[in-house]
């Protein structure tokens, strides 16, 4: 297939990724509005007849002082990996991105290699030689995903060591995610583990509610984000990058993105956003209070917003990033102890690639972002 490259407008970007099932919410147009430190350029790729057949979103970072760039296309672009003419896909974009000025290229093909149901999750846990989800043998094994790592390795792509859990990555490597099609929400509940299904009963029976807001009640969200953020000891975004989320992404889209608060008594415990495109829906960012835990707020909130993207007709509910460790005294063991009590999968993607256009400057960037 003859395939040329080029860039299109954010309507045809828009086009054509509504007239998909699903594409990552970091693909969209909006998502460059979020993103306001980076330039921005959506790119389409055509066949013999005219027709697209692929979008990019592509985020440039400009170096200090010289105009040479990062372009990075997070979680995309949104083309045919398993096409056996790879390379006639991303050699066009390698030229037209290095004709831009950039300088190195980082991508993330949203092809799964493996997924761990929860069966296989729990019993690497309670395994004491299982360290890491890769010890445990996966439930699926995408043959598929292994050749275009094959042959993104053939054409000079690279991939940094993540220490195996992931986080070597800007995007997750490794996510959570609960299967919705061809199920019933019955069947959904029923794949929760007995303490969830408790909690959900408990905060049912203490009278928690879960409620959406909206832009205006951006400021209560980042309140208790804040707080989360102190306790778990990261730093968070300022009150405007949400704000800015919301403006731009549910102009792209009404439904784009939601804001969900769990109150009791009045009080708001626990929150969390909602990200929506096509069939698949992400819960991207969570927060909650120091009080209140015991009416289990958080479980009674993820509940409501997974029926919710149900009733949707959404396809797959996304709980965003986990590490690969299955080991207790890990600190991020916690994360994936908790998804997995929705019954869900653990699913691996093949990761980020990078291309250096330019091998001096792209090593640069290397140290420097080793040292960060």
């Amino acid at each position: 297939m003859s395939l040329t490259l080029r860039t299109i407008s954010r309507e045809q970007h828009l086009a054509y990724i509504q007239s998909l099932p699903s594409a990552s919410h970091c693909q969209v147009p909006a998502w460059a509005d979020v993103k306001t430190e980076w330039r921005s350029e959506n790119l389409g790729w055509f066949d013999k007849n005219g027709e697209m057949v692929g979008a990019g979103l592509v985020l440039y970072r400009q170096l200090p002082k010289i105009k040479r760039y990062l372009a990075y296309l997070p979680e995309g672009p949104v083309i045919n990996w398993y096409a056996p003419n790879l390379d006639e896909w991303l050699q066009p974009m390698l030229a037209h991105l290095k004709q831009q000025g950039a300088f190195s290229v980082k991508m993330g093909p949203p092809v799964v290699i493996r997924r761990w149901d929860s069966t296989a999750i729990k019993s690497g846990i309670q395994d004491p030689d299982v360290k890491r989800l890769r010890d445990v043998e996966a439930s699926h094994i995408e043959p598929r995903a292994f050749e275009v790592s094959d042959r993104l390795r053939k054409m000079g792509w690279q991939q940094g060591e993540d220490g195996g859990a992931g986080f070597g990555d800007v995007q997750p490597r490794y996510v959570f995610q609960v299967p919705l099609a061809n199920r019933s929400l019955e069947d959904v509940l029923k794949g929760f583990n007995q303490l969830w299904r408790r909690n959900i009963k408990k905060a049912d029976k203490a009278g928690v509610e879960v409620v959406q807001g909206g832009y205006e009640d951006l400021a209560e969200w980042q309140r208790l984000y804040e707080i989360t953020a102190v306790r778990d000891h990261f730093r968070p975004r300022p009150l405007s990058y949400f704000q800015r989320m919301w403006s731009v992404l549910n102009s792209e889209d009404p439904n784009r993105m939601r804001l969900y608060f769990a109150r009791h008594n009045g009080v708001n415990l626990s929150a969390a956003t909602m990200l929506v495109v096509g069939g698949h829906v992400w819960y991207s960012y969570g927060a909650s209070d120091n009080i209140g835990r015991e009416v289990r707020p958080s479980n009674a909130m993820q509940w409501r917003m997974l029926r919710d993207s149900y009733a949707m007709g959404a396809t797959v509910y996304d709980l965003r990033g986990i590490s690969d460790s299955l080991d207790e005294t890990d600190h991020l063991f916690g994360l994936i102890q908790f998804k997995v009590g929705t019954g869900g999968e653990a699913v691996e993607y093949v990761g980020e690639w990078d291309f250096p256009l330019n091998k001096l400057l792209h090593k640069a960037l290397d140290m420097y972002m080793s040292r960060r």
